[in-house]
């Protein structure tokens, strides 16, 4: 156990689960449920996995497993069988909004599958199908059921942490993916939302987290496929503003304006969706609203940029000589 590991009293994880005192007390130990630190003066002091465990064991004993059979299961068992058992039938999914997450970071997992969570969440459910303690384990992990979205939580962002994210993305092809962070360069921040990752400044309270998660159910990632996004709701831009700026500026006698509106929408649309992520990050009394709009706006652009690669075909327009990372002649000013 390393010295910086989170460590909780009893209290607080009976407080997390809406378990009671004796009952954790019971399972550890009656049944080998946990195997808490213990200070010198015997308080019973939990780590991250065991409030995830607690928190699945209270969810599988209600839906009917005994406890003495379920206690002695590792974490990944234990989550593997909630997430089977939470599995909506294919009959009941036009009824129930259901969102499927995939998180990293075992204290954020812990929140979102909380009790306390599920009500902000109301009227929607939530069906955590992956748990990843950070994203090195998340890397190496196969996910055996596809999320919708993926949801991180780390400490400090940069370069690298930025291209972790994307390939992990791009490798389960999530529809979605949100960073809630503490620290970050400004140009991290811009490539990142350049990139098409929604990033959300912590803290973040249940209400605002559980209004974002819902945004998410207003654009179905299958229409988006239909007209040509690879399947993501909120896809990385394509274009930097220079690109746009010279298409703009080319003339054509057989398209007449086309790229030069292309040109324009895409760069106006690509602005807006930048705005409400700024609101988003600004005004939490309005986080579904800018949440909502930021997934509008991203899939618009992403369809004219699609129309602008037809256009470029037709007229033999080079839409990559110049183009540029926004990390480039940028400084890397940390923002908290």
């Amino acid at each position: 156990m390393s010295s910086s590991t989170p460590l909780y009293r009893i209290g607080a994880v009976s407080q997390t689960t809406a378990i009671p005192v004796s009952t954790l007390r019971i399972w550890e130990t009656r049944y080998g449920a946990f195997s808490p630190v213990k200070t010198p003066g015997k308080q019973r002091l939990y780590e991250e996995h065991d409030v995830s465990k607690a928190l699945l064991l209270k969810q599988l004993t209600l839906a009917g497993h005994a406890i003495s059979s379920i206690a002695p299961l590792d974490l990944a068992t234990l989550r593997r069988m909630n997430s089977q058992r939470m599995q909506v039938p294919r009959h009941a999914v036009a009824s129930v909004q259901v969102l499927t997450l995939a998180v990293v970071g075992l204290s954020l997992a812990n929140r979102i599958e909380a009790p306390q969570f599920a009500l902000s969440l109301k009227p929607c459910q939530r069906q955590v199908n992956a748990v990843w303690a950070d994203l090195a384990a998340a890397s190496k992990a196969a996910q055996q059921n596809p999320a919708q979205v993926l949801i991180i939580q780390v400490n400090t962002l940069n370069a690298q942490v930025h291209a972790d994210i994307q390939n992990l993305a791009r490798k389960h092809q999530f529809a979605h993916t949100v960073v809630v962070y503490h620290f970050a360069a400004e140009a991290v921040l811009k490539a990142m939302k350049f990139s098409g990752l929604m990033v959300r400044r912590a803290p973040i309270s249940d209400s605002e987290l559980a209004e974002l998660l819902q945004s998410f159910l207003f654009v179905d990632p299958l229409r988006a496929q239909e007209f040509g996004t690879s399947g993501a709701v909120i896809t990385p831009r394509k274009y930097a503003d220079v690109t746009l700026s010279r298409v703009a500026g080319i003339s054509t006698q057989v398209l007449c304006e086309c790229p030069r509106h292309v040109a324009e929408l895409i760069s106006q649309l690509a602005s807006f969706e930048e705005y409400s992520q700024d609101c988003l990050n600004n005004r939490a009394e309005d986080a579904h609203l800018h949440a909502y709009l930021t997934s509008i706006s991203g899939t618009a652009r992403a369809l004219f940029e699609n129309a602008l690669e037809k256009i470029a075909a037709h007229e033999g327009i080079d839409l990559q000589e110049d183009f540029q990372s926004p990390l480039s002649g940028q400084n890397e000013k940390a923002v908290r």
